[in-house]
């Protein structure tokens, strides 16, 4: 550890030039106030790291094009806001890192950091060399605030703050472990941030959401349709396709079997003369194994894929009250047999009569109804 604290008023300016460019990497410190300054600074390596504490009054930390060639290492700084606040300008950026945020710059580019208040920040040095990154993707973080509440970063945040604090206790296979693991997780992160860039939020992540409900319906036949190879199409992670259905009330998974399940209930209950058999149904819409979608049908629907196609054709069109009806299938929840909700393929919602047969409703046609209707 280096502080102020022992070397006399006259003197405390050189001697924390001195410790900056000893501890962190060559630079200009600047004090925003005449008068004493305190501060320390607490460095250590942990693997391939070093990893910095720096904890000091209000200062200006400048570093230009000269001091980089005392020190032409390119090192990737990721540093959380412990207390404080500091003001990041990097390639043209200003950034505002508030308390527990995460910023990042590089030492191989001019930079500022503005600390207009005491402040305390942890800090890993990331050797440029061992990050699979490229430099369009590591200048598209750095000069940045990243908020740590949610996604890779709320990960982050602690395990560095853990890291940094605790170096000194690390044997050194635990210190390697930890540094691969902390260089790991920041490329996810900025992988991540890609992505959310990218997306964006609003009417932009709506339409991605769209486009992959329309990516899924037109490739539900295929039987390699999964998360994986709808992330890919979309060039985005697994990961953060979850994310984009966090909201929309069902995953990925669930979707396409959903999907597929509507598609093989609605051509079960083709009543042309060519009528193909279940088997060919399930495997149409992307089931494999006949026996996993008898399985997953009776789930949904509380009766067989046979049992669903005889019933149909027997009730057919029905009169109820003088009114033409249809025979629609209810969703069964998995686990509740007597508990059903209503599931309309492909029609708007309408008057709804129950008929007493398990797992069905006899829903009124409305005007302009025919054969073919809840087909299309």
């Amino acid at each position: 550890m280096t502080t102020t604290s022992t070397v006399a008023d006259g003197h405390r300016t050189a001697h924390r030039r001195q410790l900056v460019n000893h501890s962190l990497v060559p630079a200009a410190a600047l004090p925003h106030a005449d008068g004493p300054f305190t501060g320390q600074i607490i460095t250590a390596h942990v693997g391939a790291l070093r990893v910095v504490t720096v904890e000091a009054d209000a200062q200006r930390v400048k570093r230009t094009a000269s001091h980089i060639a005392q020190s032409p290492e390119p090192l990737v700084a990721l540093s959380v806001q412990t207390t404080g606040r500091t003001e990041l300008i990097q390639d043209g950026r200003l950034a505002t890192v508030n308390e527990g945020d995460l910023f990042v710059h590089q030492t191989s580019r001019p930079y500022v950091l503005d600390h207009p208040e005491r402040y305390s920040t942890r800090t890993v040095y990331i050797p440029r060399d061992m990050l699979a990154l490229s430099e369009t993707e590591l200048s598209s973080v750095s000069g940045r605030a990243i908020a740590t509440n949610q996604g890779c970063a709320a990960i982050l945040k602690p395990l560095l703050t853990t890291v940094v604090s605790s170096a000194h206790l690390y044997s050194p296979p635990a210190a390697s472990g930890l540094a691969n693991g902390l260089i790991d997780l920041f490329s996810t992160l900025v992988t991540e941030q890609i992505e959310e860039s990218a997306a964006g939020t609003g009417p932009t992540r709506n339409h991605l959401v769209q486009r992959v409900r329309e990516y899924i319906d037109v490739h539900l036949a295929d039987p390699a349709l999964s998360p994986e190879s709808v992330a890919r199409a979309h060039h985005i992670s697994v990961r953060y396709l979850h994310r984009l259905f966090e909201t929309e009330g069902i995953t990925i998974g669930r979707l396409i079997r959903q999907r597929r399940l509507e598609e093989c209930a609605r051509d079960l209950v083709n009543q042309s003369r060519t009528a193909p058999t279940v088997s060919a149904i399930a495997q149409r819409w992307g089931f494999i194994n006949p026996t996993h979608f008898s399985r997953v049908f009776r789930n949904a629907y509380g009766l067989s894929p046979a049992k669903w196609r005889t019933t149909r054709l027997e009730v057919g069109r029905a009169t109820y009250a003088g009114r033409t009806v249809h025979v629609v299938p209810e969703q069964v929840i998995p686990g509740r047999p007597d508990t059903t909700t209503t599931r309309s393929l492909g029609e708007p919602p309408g008057n709804v009569v129950r008929s007493g047969l398990t797992g069905f409703e006899v829903r009124p046609c409305t005007t302009g109804d025919n054969e073919n209707e809840e087909h299309e």
